[in-house]
């Protein structure tokens, strides 16, 4: 079993079914709106614990309502909470608008995971874990503290630097496992990716800053490439997609679970891509996450059908 810490942030998601997205200045009908928890530091902690990993939480909560349903429910997942810090901000929301294709525009309003600062992160004692993963919807300050103290811990990190604004690329050095869709890749390599050539392309750019590098692709799988010169293309699987929310998040939680606990890197990723398969086939973000018995049986379908 893998030991894993996640920093990062916690909202609450505000949802509401479109047929389309407005355009600026315009005012249209929602069809219903649901409340999820969600945020990428605790989508991704619920998709680990959920694929067998043992997960700390660290982050800011405040002490509302939001604040309160959210402990409850990492709880729920086995999630353990000493370290996160209550914060005099409200706790962090998501405004999210799906359309009827399941993509989604997304509003954030950072409060308690704003407010989530150094002096925060200082206080954490890294002993004991198997790796970090770190995203970029807390303060950048805070983000780039726990680089430096995971660096001089000897701690891998798993980054996805979403949303990519504000990320300094100066960080990447500090990355061991760099996870990125492709708007995150084209940002970070100046390289527009139209294919898996271009996202090839753009790997070896990216991989003069980072050892290890995941470009998740969308419909079209994702590429893993590395510093020795392995390459692995993981096919998507087929499914019908509903609300893409927590679908980067889900993969990154459980391709570091997997493969921390000892899996081949192929298999991890296999697994990490059925994972984020079932979590885009259901709404919400941390509820569509799947569990391990859930992707294992999926997978177990797709071998069945493919032979």
């Amino acid at each position: 079993m893998a030991n894993i810490l996640v920093v990062g942030s916690m909202n609450m998601d505000i949802v509401t079914q479109v047929e389309r997205h407005p355009v600026p200045g315009e005012t249209i009908q929602g069809r219903e709106t649901g409340f999820f928890i969600g945020g990428k530091g605790a989508n991704q902690a619920v998709a680990a614990a959920r694929s067998g990993a043992s997960v700390a939480m660290a982050g800011g909560l405040g002490s509302d309502s939001f604040g309160r349903d959210i402990r409850k429910k990492l709880a729920e997942d086995r999630i353990d909470l000493g370290l996160v810090a209550e914060k005099p901000a409200a706790t962090g929301v998501a405004l999210i608008a799906i359309d009827k294709a399941g993509e989604n525009n997304i509003i954030l309003s950072a409060g308690a995971n704003g407010a989530y600062g150094e002096k925060d992160v200082d206080g954490l004692h890294l002993s004991g874990y198997d790796a970090i993963l770190l995203q970029n919807e807390i303060s950048p300050a805070a983000s780039r503290r726990m680089l430096d103290r995971a660096e001089e811990a000897s701690i891998p990190v798993f980054m996805n630097p979403a949303p990519i604004a504000g990320f300094d690329r100066a960080d990447l050095s500090k990355i061991s496992f760099l996870i990125v869709n492709e708007i995150e890749a084209e940002e970070l390599s100046g390289i527009r990716i139209d294919g898996i050539g271009k996202a090839r392309q753009a790997g070896k750019q990216l991989l003069e800053a980072v050892p290890h590098l995941v470009i998740t692709l969308g419909g079209k799988g994702s590429l893993y490439m590395d510093r020795a010169g392995t390459e692995i293309e993981t096919p998507a699987f087929a499914v019908h997609v509903v609300d893409t929310t927590a679908a980067g998040d889900t993969f990154i939680g459980a391709f570091a679970a997997t493969y921390l606990a000892g899996a081949e890197l192929a298999e991890s990723l296999r697994y990490a891509t059925a994972a984020s398969a079932l979590a885009v086939s259901a709404a919400g973000a941390q509820s569509s996450i799947p569990p391990e018995e859930q992707v294992r049986a999926f997978l177990e379908n797709e071998e069945s059908a493919a032979g």
